[in-house]
């Protein structure tokens, strides 16, 4: 690594840190506020799912949209104009009176949060390789972490408010994203160990068999991620948890996820990213399997904890790999996954209406199982 790069390497994993964790924050504050969104424009529980439909189809236009957009000299554009574009959005759903109006914002947040995705794990894939060594898990770790600070701040604050003022921060998040020009589109910001030429046997290794194996095992990890988020706290209140013992299953899973990926970046730079995310999701499955074989809340509570943490690596890991393909295999891998996150919760409940909950929830443990054994195939020499 030339020495004049090292203050950009810094400036750029600062930005994208924060640029990570706000993400965190718009799509927290997004999910927990619908209700008062509903409330204020009147709608129903079928036009809101209509609005949530209209905002996952945008996001995958968007992830679509993006990976054929993203190069090194476009980041910065996309970085800004899509905080912007997301910034608008945000307020916007805050002060719709209408189902229409609604719909378009809701979709037009979609897209913006799908291009800002990729555009966001392409520029760390970029700056994770000019780095030469793992930063996709703390990157991560961030938007976990801003996850939490905006669930914690819809708490006891007008939807209106916290809307506007989200979207204040985003916009002005976006101003700080022009610095990017100069880092991860700078020609200084070279891997330490450059890709190698088209058609040589490394640049083959991402072929698309392999490809689609990434966005398999994204999509099987996600899927528990879309459980955790609807059925966690279900389960504890199926145990007789009381309703905020319910709400900390959620709460217990993410924080674990958060700290795994604080974590993680040393363990693959040590142990390489197979073996990491292989007994991760080991973990994972194992804990799972035994919080629901369990009849208390303490070993339900032992299990979504253990969940999280054995899946913290997965998603960074897959992105990184991914990341040797380019930003449209990064988008492949992302929109592969979100149809996994998106399915979850739906295919769980339905699996309810002919089984006990606990073994409903078995599925996303046995995904794990799954994602442990392929994950060594698919993430070889996949560490920076």
């Amino acid at each position: 690594m030339r020495q004049t790069a090292v203050p950009e390497l810094v400036r750029s994993r600062r930005l994208l840190t924060g640029y990570f964790a706000g993400l965190g924050v718009v799509m927290a504050v997004f999910g927990a506020r619908m209700p008062a969104v509903q409330n204020a424009a009147e709608v129903t529980t079928a036009g809101l799912a209509l609005v949530l439909l209209a905002a996952a189809l945008g996001t995958v236009t968007g992830l679509q949209a993006g990976g054929r957009l993203a190069r090194p000299t476009r980041l910065p554009a996309l970085l800004t104009g899509g905080a912007i574009a997301l910034a608008a959005c945000l307020a916007v759903l805050g002060l719709c009176s209408s189902l229409d109006i609604l719909l378009a914002a809701a979709f037009a947040f979609g897209i913006a949060h799908g291009v800002l995705d990729v555009a966001a794990n392409a520029a760390a894939v970029r700056c994770q390789d000019a780095h030469g060594r793992p930063i996709m898990g703390r990157l991560h770790a961030s938007y976990s972490l801003g996850a939490l600070l905006g669930a914690a701040a819809t708490a006891h604050t007008s939807h209106t408010v916290l809307f506007a003022a989200v979207a204040v921060g985003a916009a002005a998040a976006a101003g700080a994203t022009t610095r990017l020009t100069r880092t991860v589109a700078s020609p200084a910001l070279e891997p330490v160990h450059p890709g190698a030429a088209p058609g040589s046997p490394e640049q083959r290794r991402l072929s698309r068999r392999r490809l689609w194996l990434l966005g398999a095992l994204a999509a099987a990890t996600l899927l528990g991620e879309g459980a955790a988020a609807d059925w966690a706290s279900v389960h504890l209140h199926d145990l007789g948890a009381t309703a905020a013992t319910s709400a900390a299953a959620y709460g217990c899973y993410s924080a674990a996820m958060a700290a795994g990926r604080l974590a993680g970046d040393r363990l693959t730079a040590r142990f390489g990213a197979g073996t990491v995310v292989r007994t991760g999701a080991a973990l994972a499955a194992l804990g799972l399997a035994t919080g629901l074989a369990g009849s208390t809340t303490a070993s339900a509570l032992f299990g979504w904890t253990a969940f999280g943490l054995g899946l913290s690596v997965t998603i960074p890991s897959l992105i990184t790999a991914a990341g040797t393909g380019g930003p449209r295999a990064v988008a492949t891998v992302a929109v592969t996954g979100y149809v996994g996150l998106l399915a979850g919760p739906a295919l769980i409940g339905a699996l309810t209406t002919v089984t006990a909950l606990p073994h409903a929830l078995l599925l996303p443990a046995l995904l794990a199982a799954s994602v442990a054994v392929l994950a060594p195939k698919a993430l070889e020499k996949a560490t920076p």
